[in-house]
């Protein structure tokens, strides 16, 4: 898999652009599937564990390096099937766009980690951005609150939980990356897989939901996203993480609910006024202040 391999700064920052734009019609493949969050979110990680596992396969590398690196796979796995399962239930609230810029504010979580438990310098840029953050967001979803139903309140509270379960998975796959002799992207990414693909099993087979895709479209979707989304997204940026800072990684993957924010009114014709615009924009420009470097 020499293509994955990194060969410099600039190489690693387009390896993680590449990988953002395809995880940014995640949204897009969860909308066009006729099923419910758990099934959704159980079918990306099991299409998306079989190119893994062929790879593994055809390379020969190990799956197993001791019970730390497994535990801090299946951690990982806990925190993505969180993540996915309240970005689902969001999505369906109040759409994929806005449900993804929600799921971004991992860049103020990220920030935050780095301050109180990494003791990393608070900057100028970080402090300016969380006012901008918040108008931004007041913007979209506050100016007529009292008026918003109460399950498209719950969509945006669930973008927030996204956000925190979003940063505890990049970071336990940050570590799981740059441990000393760590395994593969691959290896690694196919634990939190299977890690994932067994909570929501349970969670379906305690909700009673069939494990049946209902048509082709729905098929077609949920290969796309387990293949394109899971499988290659991750991988490629997976590869890029060790080699970037981690407000840097924040950053580069702005790129995705960028985007995702414009397929949701491309794709379905997402009511979006000027004053939402405006808010998102206001939003994505503050998530960016908050995770560029300082020059």
């Amino acid at each position: 898999m020499n293509l994955f391999s990194i060969k410099s700064r600039k190489h690693a920052v387009g390896m993680m652009l590449t990988g953002a734009l395809m995880i940014s019609f995640s949204g897009v493949y969860v909308k066009l599937a006729h099923v419910s969050s758990e099934t959704a979110g159980f079918y990306r990680v099991i299409f998306g564990a079989i190119p893994l596992f062929i790879i593994l396969l055809v390379k020969r590398e190990p799956l197993w390096k001791g019970w730390y690196t497994c535990l801090l796979g299946i951690t990982g796995g806990i925190f993505f099937a969180i993540d996915l399962f309240a970005w689902h239930k969001s999505i369906h609230y109040i759409g994929p766009g806005l449900a993804t810029i929600l799921g971004n504010f991992q860049v103020f979580f990220l920030a935050g980690i780095g301050i109180f438990v990494l003791k990393e310098k608070i900057t100028p840029r970080l402090l300016l951005a969380i006012p901008f953050a918040i108008a931004g967001l007041f913007l979209v979803v506050g100016v007529a609150w009292e008026n918003l139903s109460s399950a498209y309140k719950t969509g945006i509270f669930l973008g927030i939980v996204t956000a925190m379960c979003y940063t505890g998975y990049i970071l336990s796959l940050k570590k799981l990356q740059s441990m000393p002799k760590p395994l593969s992207a691959e290896a690694n990414l196919l634990i939190i897989c299977l890690s994932t693909a067994t909570i929501f099993a349970c969670l379906m087979l305690f909700q009673k939901n069939a494990f049946v895709i209902p048509d082709i479209q729905s098929f077609l979707s949920l290969a796309a996203y387990g293949f394109l989304s899971q499988a290659l997204g991750w991988m490629i940026i997976s590869r890029a993480l060790p080699h970037l800072q981690t407000s840097v990684t924040g950053l580069l993957l702005l790129l995705q609910p960028t985007f995702a924010f414009a397929w949701d009114m491309i794709f379905f014709s997402r009511p979006t006024s000027l004053l939402d615009i405006t808010g998102i924009m206001l939003t994505i420009f503050a998530i960016y202040l908050g995770s560029a470097r300082q020059k």
